[in-house]
């Protein structure tokens, strides 16, 4: 009779999710992760080929959180900016995952998909890659920025973030 499975790979992933916002990216090892699941290292290699298929099965799980969160805005591009700040916020270590090369290679295309539909909305269909761009990488910044407490001067960081985030809305407009 075989031995019962004594881990999943959702288990797997999520605790190296876990691991990779309390302790870094560096902790994200199959050691940690088997003994957060309750099993030895090797047991993992059932599931998971070694600690970058790892480490991708990380970041596209932090990918799908996003995508989720993108779709459950009302799909403007000021709610999505917010939905992406709020997850970079909760989700930092995974935040600066999702800039590196790890995960699936369709990742920008099912992070950019929302975002260029409401840009096209916005700014129609032949400007709407620049427009999506821009607005992605004005907020990248800021978040990368505010993560590292880069801003030093004084100020409410939230206003800073809406007065950006309209601005840039205002730029885009046809009417602006």
């Amino acid at each position: 009779m075989p031995t019962p499975e004594r881990t999943t790979l959702a288990e797997i992933v999520a605790a190296g999710g876990q691991i990779l916002e309390s302790e870094g990216l560096s902790r994200v090892t199959m050691q940690a992760v088997a003994q957060r699941v309750g099993v030895r290292a090797p047991s993992l290699y059932k599931r998971v080929r070694d600690r970058s298929a790892l480490i991708d099965l990380v970041a596209d799980a932090a990918v799908e959180e996003l995508v989720r969160r993108l779709a459950a805005t009302d799909g403007t591009l000021p709610a999505m900016a917010r939905a992406y700040r709020a997850f970079a916020q909760q989700r930092p270590e995974g935040f600066r995952l999702l800039l590196s090369a790890a995960g699936d290679p369709s990742t920008p295309q099912r992070v950019s998909a929302p975002l260029l539909s409401a840009a096209e909305e916005l700014v129609g269909s032949a400007q709407a890659l620049d427009a999506a761009r821009l607005v992605t990488a004005w907020v990248t910044g800021f978040i990368s920025m505010e993560l590292a407490g880069a801003f030093r001067l004084e100020g409410d960081l939230e206003r800073a973030f809406d007065y950006g985030l309209e601005r840039l809305m205002a730029a885009l407009s046809p009417t602006g």
